[in-house]
Protein backbone atom coordinates (compact mmCIF):
# COMPACT_ATOMS: atom_id res chain seq x y z
CA UNK A 1 0.00 0.00 0.00
CA UNK A 2 2.85 2.82 1.09
CA UNK A 3 4.22 1.85 -2.87
CA UNK A 4 0.90 3.60 -3.80
CA UNK A 5 1.30 6.89 -2.24
CA UNK A 6 5.29 6.76 -3.43
CA UNK A 7 3.81 6.60 -7.06
CA UNK A 8 0.86 8.92 -6.60
CA UNK A 9 3.34 11.24 -5.26
CA UNK A 10 5.88 10.76 -7.96
CA UNK A 11 3.41 11.65 -10.56
CA UNK A 12 2.22 15.05 -9.10
CA UNK A 13 5.77 16.40 -8.49
CA UNK A 14 6.38 15.43 -12.44
CA UNK A 15 3.25 17.07 -13.34
CA UNK A 16 3.91 20.12 -11.41
CA UNK A 17 7.54 20.36 -13.05
CA UNK A 18 6.01 19.84 -16.30
CA UNK A 19 4.25 22.86 -16.31
CA UNK A 20 6.99 24.76 -14.54
CA UNK A 21 4.89 25.41 -11.46
CA UNK A 22 6.68 25.37 -7.60
CA UNK A 23 5.54 23.60 -4.19
CA UNK A 24 5.27 27.17 -3.02
CA UNK A 25 3.06 28.23 -5.94
CA UNK A 26 0.92 24.76 -5.90
CA UNK A 27 0.11 25.22 -2.35
CA UNK A 28 -0.83 28.27 -2.40
CA UNK A 29 -3.58 27.79 -5.17
CA UNK A 30 -4.57 24.51 -3.54
CA UNK A 31 -4.60 26.24 -0.14
CA UNK A 32 -2.55 23.71 1.55
CA UNK A 33 0.77 24.43 3.04
CA UNK A 34 4.16 23.45 1.07
CA UNK A 35 5.78 21.39 3.15
CA UNK A 36 2.62 18.75 3.15
CA UNK A 37 2.72 19.15 -0.99
CA UNK A 38 6.15 18.01 -0.31
CA UNK A 39 5.40 15.19 1.83
CA UNK A 40 2.56 14.20 -0.34
CA UNK A 41 5.00 14.46 -3.24
CA UNK A 42 7.67 11.84 -1.54
CA UNK A 43 4.90 9.46 0.21
CA UNK A 44 5.48 10.29 3.36
CA UNK A 45 1.76 11.56 4.03
CA UNK A 46 -1.49 9.49 2.74
CA UNK A 47 -3.64 12.85 1.09
CA UNK A 48 -7.58 12.79 1.40
CA UNK A 49 -9.39 12.63 -1.48
CA UNK A 50 -10.38 15.93 -1.02
CA UNK A 51 -6.61 17.25 -1.26
CA UNK A 52 -5.85 14.72 -4.29
CA UNK A 53 -8.91 16.56 -5.95
CA UNK A 54 -7.38 20.24 -5.03
CA UNK A 55 -4.64 18.82 -6.65
CA UNK A 56 -5.66 17.52 -9.59
CA UNK A 57 -7.79 20.46 -10.48
CA UNK A 58 -4.69 22.79 -9.82
CA UNK A 59 -2.57 20.61 -12.12
CA UNK A 60 -5.24 19.88 -14.99
CA UNK A 61 -5.12 16.72 -14.73
CA UNK A 62 -7.79 13.33 -13.39
CA UNK A 63 -7.74 11.73 -10.37
CA UNK A 64 -8.35 8.36 -12.47
CA UNK A 65 -4.87 8.90 -14.22
CA UNK A 66 -2.94 9.67 -10.45
CA UNK A 67 -4.85 6.07 -9.60
CA UNK A 68 -4.22 4.67 -12.82
CA UNK A 69 -2.40 0.74 -12.68
CA UNK A 70 -3.95 0.10 -9.82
Amino acid sequence: MQELYVIIGKRIAEERLRKNLSQEYLAEITNLHRNYIGYIERGEKHASIDTLLRITKALNISLEWLFRGF
